[in-house]
């Protein structure tokens, strides 16, 4: 059923278009393979999600419409809540925030994925470099 651990580094760039062309190829092909395959995100990635679209509002980015638009097609794409994120986050969590030196929430990404046995897509440095050295795969297509 599901494909792969969706980071929202990716999937803010279907919206927000990344100055990198390589960073928004990948955000596009990640993007293109929800038709085949679906997605599973920690329980944070909604609120995670609505704090990137609000904050682009706030810097006249996008407009209000426009963050609508966004978000009604991301409620109509295959991605899925994995609802154990939170349980995880006093030990698994945590102790892999520890030991890759990443940040908490880019942690529950990267539990998910050594939990789930999924590739992970991202874009984000210091969480594709943790998943390497964790032996998760990054998503590729």
């Amino acid at each position: 059923m599901t494909g792969f651990v969706l980071d929202n580094s990716v999937a803010m760039r279907w919206l927000l278009e990344s100055p990198k062309a390589s960073d928004q190829k990948y955000a596009e092909i990640v993007l293109k393979s929800l038709s085949e395959q679906d997605a599973v995100v920690p329980n944070l990635w909604h609120l995670e999600a609505c704090n990137i679209v609000l904050g682009a509002e706030n810097r006249g980015e996008i407009t209000v419409g426009e963050s609508e638009k966004f978000i009604n097609q991301l409620e109509n794409l295959p991605i899925h809540i994995d609802t154990m994120s939170a349980n995880q986050a006093f030990s698994r969590t945590i102790n892999l925030a520890r030991t890759y030196k990443l940040s908490s929430y880019d942690a529950c990404y990267l539990e998910l994925a050594v939990r789930e046995g999924l590739p992970i897509a991202t874009l984000d440095k210091a969480l594709r470099k943790a998943a390497k050295k964790a032996n998760v795969g990054l998503f590729s297509q």
